[in-house]
Protein backbone atom coordinates (compact mmCIF):
# COMPACT_ATOMS: atom_id res chain seq x y z
CA UNK A 1 0.00 0.00 0.00
CA UNK A 2 1.14 3.79 -0.76
CA UNK A 3 0.23 6.55 1.25
CA UNK A 4 0.49 10.05 0.38
CA UNK A 5 -0.13 12.51 4.11
CA UNK A 6 -0.83 15.60 3.47
CA UNK A 7 1.91 15.97 0.52
CA UNK A 8 3.15 19.14 -1.11
CA UNK A 9 5.80 20.29 -3.17
CA UNK A 10 7.15 23.70 -4.02
CA UNK A 11 9.63 24.51 -6.26
CA UNK A 12 12.50 27.40 -5.82
CA UNK A 13 10.70 29.65 -8.23
CA UNK A 14 7.55 29.58 -6.13
CA UNK A 15 5.47 27.25 -8.36
CA UNK A 16 3.55 24.38 -6.27
CA UNK A 17 3.11 21.19 -7.92
CA UNK A 18 0.90 20.09 -5.06
CA UNK A 19 -0.71 21.20 -2.16
CA UNK A 20 -1.98 18.94 0.56
CA UNK A 21 -2.53 16.05 -0.71
CA UNK A 22 -3.62 12.97 0.59
CA UNK A 23 -4.52 9.75 -0.42
CA UNK A 24 -4.34 5.70 -0.25
CA UNK A 25 -3.34 3.97 -3.49
CA UNK A 26 -4.51 -0.08 -2.93
CA UNK A 27 -1.60 -2.94 -3.01
CA UNK A 28 -1.90 -4.88 -6.21
CA UNK A 29 -3.84 -2.32 -8.34
CA UNK A 30 -4.25 -0.13 -10.38
CA UNK A 31 -3.71 3.37 -9.47
CA UNK A 32 -4.17 6.25 -12.46
CA UNK A 33 -3.65 9.80 -11.52
CA UNK A 34 -5.31 11.26 -14.72
CA UNK A 35 -5.52 15.71 -15.73
CA UNK A 36 -3.93 18.09 -17.55
CA UNK A 37 -0.74 19.19 -18.09
CA UNK A 38 0.70 20.98 -15.26
CA UNK A 39 -1.89 19.36 -12.66
CA UNK A 40 1.14 17.75 -10.45
CA UNK A 41 0.57 13.96 -11.50
CA UNK A 42 4.27 13.35 -12.43
CA UNK A 43 5.25 15.39 -9.53
CA UNK A 44 3.20 12.71 -7.25
CA UNK A 45 4.42 9.65 -9.27
CA UNK A 46 8.05 10.58 -8.59
CA UNK A 47 7.69 11.28 -5.21
CA UNK A 48 6.92 7.61 -4.33
CA UNK A 49 10.62 7.04 -5.96
CA UNK A 50 11.91 9.75 -4.16
CA UNK A 51 12.60 11.49 -7.96
CA UNK A 52 11.14 14.33 -6.54
CA UNK A 53 11.13 15.20 -2.78
CA UNK A 54 8.10 16.46 -0.92
CA UNK A 55 8.53 19.57 0.79
CA UNK A 56 5.92 18.84 3.36
CA UNK A 57 3.92 15.99 4.33
CA UNK A 58 5.22 11.62 4.10
CA UNK A 59 4.89 9.27 1.36
CA UNK A 60 4.87 6.05 2.66
CA UNK A 61 4.88 2.52 0.99
CA UNK A 62 3.57 -0.43 3.32
CA UNK A 63 3.80 1.80 6.75
CA UNK A 64 7.04 3.00 6.29
CA UNK A 65 8.02 6.88 5.12
CA UNK A 66 10.13 6.81 1.98
CA UNK A 67 12.17 9.53 3.11
CA UNK A 68 13.88 7.01 5.89
CA UNK A 69 15.16 4.84 3.03
CA UNK A 70 18.26 5.23 0.94
CA UNK A 71 16.95 7.13 -2.45
CA UNK A 72 19.15 4.63 -4.96
CA UNK A 73 18.26 1.63 -3.34
CA UNK A 74 14.58 2.46 -3.25
CA UNK A 75 14.72 3.50 -7.18
CA UNK A 76 16.46 -0.01 -8.04
CA UNK A 77 13.63 -1.88 -5.97
CA UNK A 78 10.66 -0.07 -7.77
CA UNK A 79 9.90 -0.57 -11.51
CA UNK A 80 9.42 2.81 -13.48
CA UNK A 81 8.70 3.15 -16.89
CA UNK A 82 8.52 6.57 -18.74
CA UNK A 83 7.22 8.21 -21.89
CA UNK A 84 9.49 7.54 -24.90
CA UNK A 85 10.88 4.34 -23.29
CA UNK A 86 14.28 6.08 -21.79
CA UNK A 87 16.34 3.34 -23.37
CA UNK A 88 20.41 3.29 -23.25
CA UNK A 89 20.96 3.90 -27.01
CA UNK A 90 24.37 2.33 -26.50
CA UNK A 91 23.47 -0.87 -24.88
CA UNK A 92 21.79 -3.53 -26.66
CA UNK A 93 17.65 -4.74 -26.00
CA UNK A 94 19.08 -7.57 -23.38
CA UNK A 95 21.57 -5.33 -21.53
CA UNK A 96 19.06 -2.49 -21.33
CA UNK A 97 16.60 -5.30 -19.65
CA UNK A 98 19.42 -6.25 -17.38
CA UNK A 99 20.58 -3.11 -16.38
CA UNK A 100 18.84 -3.22 -12.72
CA UNK A 101 19.57 -6.68 -12.28
CA UNK A 102 23.68 -6.26 -12.87
CA UNK A 103 23.35 -2.69 -10.63
CA UNK A 104 22.19 -5.34 -7.65
CA UNK A 105 24.58 -7.96 -8.62
CA UNK A 106 23.26 -10.20 -10.42
CA UNK A 107 25.52 -12.10 -12.70
CA UNK A 108 25.74 -11.21 -16.61
CA UNK A 109 24.83 -14.86 -17.29
CA UNK A 110 21.76 -14.58 -14.77
CA UNK A 111 20.76 -11.33 -15.46
CA UNK A 112 20.39 -11.83 -19.00
CA UNK A 113 18.76 -15.42 -18.62
CA UNK A 114 15.69 -12.81 -16.65
CA UNK A 115 15.75 -10.54 -19.57
CA UNK A 116 14.77 -12.84 -22.01
CA UNK A 117 12.49 -14.15 -19.70
CA UNK A 118 10.71 -10.99 -19.98
CA UNK A 119 11.33 -10.21 -23.04
CA UNK A 120 8.70 -13.01 -23.73
CA UNK A 121 6.38 -11.98 -20.80
CA UNK A 122 6.05 -8.36 -22.67
CA UNK A 123 5.40 -10.32 -26.24
CA UNK A 124 8.94 -9.65 -27.84
CA UNK A 125 10.48 -12.29 -30.13
CA UNK A 126 13.53 -13.13 -28.89
CA UNK A 127 15.46 -11.90 -32.26
CA UNK A 128 15.22 -8.77 -30.95
CA UNK A 129 17.59 -9.18 -28.01
CA UNK A 130 20.83 -8.53 -29.61
CA UNK A 131 19.32 -4.92 -31.77
CA UNK A 132 19.70 -1.63 -30.53
CA UNK A 133 16.85 1.00 -29.39
CA UNK A 134 17.66 2.78 -32.53
CA UNK A 135 16.53 -0.56 -34.53
CA UNK A 136 12.83 -1.07 -33.20
CA UNK A 137 9.91 0.52 -33.83
CA UNK A 138 8.54 2.81 -30.89
CA UNK A 139 6.57 0.18 -30.08
CA UNK A 140 8.84 -2.60 -29.51
CA UNK A 141 11.08 0.25 -27.54
CA UNK A 142 8.22 0.99 -24.33
CA UNK A 143 7.94 -3.33 -24.14
CA UNK A 144 11.39 -3.09 -23.93
CA UNK A 145 10.85 -0.32 -21.04
CA UNK A 146 8.11 -2.24 -19.64
CA UNK A 147 10.87 -5.40 -19.65
CA UNK A 148 13.29 -3.32 -17.80
CA UNK A 149 10.96 -2.10 -15.29
CA UNK A 150 9.65 -5.82 -14.32
CA UNK A 151 13.80 -7.03 -14.28
CA UNK A 152 13.48 -6.61 -10.42
CA UNK A 153 10.22 -8.26 -9.96
CA UNK A 154 9.65 -4.95 -8.07
CA UNK A 155 5.94 -5.08 -6.39
CA UNK A 156 5.52 -1.40 -7.31
CA UNK A 157 5.18 -0.33 -10.92
CA UNK A 158 5.43 3.50 -11.89
CA UNK A 159 4.13 4.14 -15.70
CA UNK A 160 4.51 7.98 -16.79
CA UNK A 161 2.62 8.28 -19.66
CA UNK A 162 4.18 5.29 -21.33
CA UNK A 163 2.38 5.11 -23.96
CA UNK A 164 2.08 8.73 -24.91
CA UNK A 165 3.75 8.72 -27.76
CA UNK A 166 3.06 5.72 -29.88
CA UNK A 167 0.31 6.14 -32.80
CA UNK A 168 -3.04 5.19 -31.41
CA UNK A 169 -2.96 1.69 -32.59
CA UNK A 170 0.19 0.44 -30.94
CA UNK A 171 -0.95 2.21 -27.98
CA UNK A 172 -4.21 0.31 -27.75
CA UNK A 173 -1.70 -3.05 -28.00
CA UNK A 174 0.36 -1.64 -25.47
CA UNK A 175 -2.59 -0.83 -22.99
CA UNK A 176 -4.14 -4.54 -23.58
CA UNK A 177 -0.27 -5.95 -23.09
CA UNK A 178 -0.75 -4.17 -19.47
CA UNK A 179 -3.96 -5.20 -18.76
CA UNK A 180 -2.32 -9.07 -19.57
CA UNK A 181 1.07 -8.38 -17.28
CA UNK A 182 -1.41 -6.66 -14.30
CA UNK A 183 -3.62 -9.52 -14.26
CA UNK A 184 -0.88 -11.99 -14.41
CA UNK A 185 2.07 -10.39 -11.87
CA UNK A 186 -0.87 -9.05 -9.30
CA UNK A 187 1.77 -5.40 -9.27
CA UNK A 188 1.01 -2.31 -7.59
CA UNK A 189 0.58 -0.08 -10.84
CA UNK A 190 0.47 3.97 -10.12
CA UNK A 191 0.13 5.28 -14.06
CA UNK A 192 -0.05 9.11 -15.24
CA UNK A 193 -2.09 9.85 -18.16
CA UNK A 194 -3.75 12.89 -19.90
CA UNK A 195 -6.19 10.79 -21.55
CA UNK A 196 -9.57 10.01 -19.37
CA UNK A 197 -10.43 7.24 -22.18
CA UNK A 198 -6.81 5.24 -20.76
CA UNK A 199 -7.52 6.07 -17.26
CA UNK A 200 -11.18 4.18 -17.43
CA UNK A 201 -9.90 1.39 -19.67
CA UNK A 202 -6.39 0.47 -17.27
CA UNK A 203 -7.49 1.83 -13.96
CA UNK A 204 -8.96 0.05 -10.60
CA UNK A 205 -8.28 2.86 -8.93
CA UNK A 206 -8.77 6.84 -11.19
CA UNK A 207 -8.06 10.20 -9.68
CA UNK A 208 -8.93 13.18 -11.47
CA UNK A 209 -6.75 16.33 -10.23
CA UNK A 210 -6.53 19.94 -10.87
CA UNK A 211 -3.90 22.35 -10.76
CA UNK A 212 -1.78 21.63 -7.69
CA UNK A 213 -2.75 17.59 -7.86
CA UNK A 214 -6.36 18.87 -5.87
CA UNK A 215 -8.37 15.83 -6.00
CA UNK A 216 -11.91 16.20 -7.82
CA UNK A 217 -13.04 12.69 -7.47
CA UNK A 218 -11.77 9.48 -6.71
CA UNK A 219 -13.32 6.10 -7.83
CA UNK A 220 -13.54 3.38 -9.98
CA UNK A 221 -14.28 4.27 -13.76
CA UNK A 222 -18.09 3.21 -12.92
CA UNK A 223 -18.29 4.94 -10.15
CA UNK A 224 -17.10 8.21 -11.59
CA UNK A 225 -19.17 7.36 -14.88
CA UNK A 226 -22.10 6.97 -12.82
CA UNK A 227 -21.94 9.66 -10.68
CA UNK A 228 -19.25 12.42 -11.72
CA UNK A 229 -18.87 15.14 -8.62
CA UNK A 230 -19.34 18.33 -10.51
CA UNK A 231 -19.78 19.75 -13.96
CA UNK A 232 -16.12 20.04 -14.68
CA UNK A 233 -15.89 16.14 -14.27
CA UNK A 234 -19.03 15.77 -16.51
CA UNK A 235 -17.56 17.55 -19.15
CA UNK A 236 -14.19 16.21 -18.54
CA UNK A 237 -15.13 12.29 -18.90
CA UNK A 238 -17.21 13.59 -21.68
CA UNK A 239 -20.86 12.37 -20.55
CA UNK A 240 -22.98 13.86 -22.61
CA UNK A 241 -20.76 13.15 -25.60
CA UNK A 242 -18.99 10.28 -27.48
CA UNK A 243 -18.92 6.58 -25.94
CA UNK A 244 -20.32 7.63 -23.14
CA UNK A 245 -23.18 8.76 -24.57
CA UNK A 246 -25.24 5.57 -25.02
CA UNK A 247 -28.79 5.11 -26.00
CA UNK A 248 -30.61 1.87 -27.29
CA UNK A 249 -31.62 1.69 -30.59
CA UNK A 250 -34.20 -0.93 -32.03
CA UNK A 251 -33.28 -2.71 -35.28
CA UNK A 252 -34.25 -5.80 -37.26
CA UNK A 253 -32.17 -7.80 -35.70
CA UNK A 254 -32.43 -7.09 -32.07
CA UNK A 255 -31.39 -3.53 -30.11
CA UNK A 256 -28.41 -2.23 -29.86
CA UNK A 257 -26.44 0.51 -28.21
CA UNK A 258 -25.05 3.57 -30.40
CA UNK A 259 -23.55 6.65 -29.27
CA UNK A 260 -24.11 9.92 -29.52
CA UNK A 261 -23.00 10.27 -33.23
CA UNK A 262 -25.19 7.38 -34.21
CA UNK A 263 -21.92 4.91 -34.26
CA UNK A 264 -23.13 1.15 -33.23
CA UNK A 265 -20.98 0.28 -29.77
CA UNK A 266 -22.13 -2.91 -29.13
CA UNK A 267 -25.44 -5.06 -29.23
CA UNK A 268 -28.14 -5.69 -25.65
CA UNK A 269 -27.70 -9.05 -24.88
CA UNK A 270 -30.80 -10.74 -22.62
CA UNK A 271 -29.68 -12.54 -19.51
CA UNK A 272 -30.81 -15.69 -19.67
CA UNK A 273 -29.99 -16.57 -16.28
Amino acid sequence: MIEFRSVAKRFPDGTVAVDDFSLVLPSRQTTVFVGSSGCGKTTLLRMINRMVEPSSGEVEIDGESVLGKDPVALRRSIGYVMQNSGLMPHFTVIDNVATVLRLVGVQKRAAHERARELLEVVGLDLALADRYPSQLSGGQQQRVGVARGLAADPNILLMDEPFGAVDPIVRADLQQELIRLQRDLDKTVVFVTHDIDEAFLLGDQVVILDKGARVIQVGSPSEIIDNPADEFVSAFIGVERGRRALRIKETPHGRVLVDSEGRTQGALVEDGG
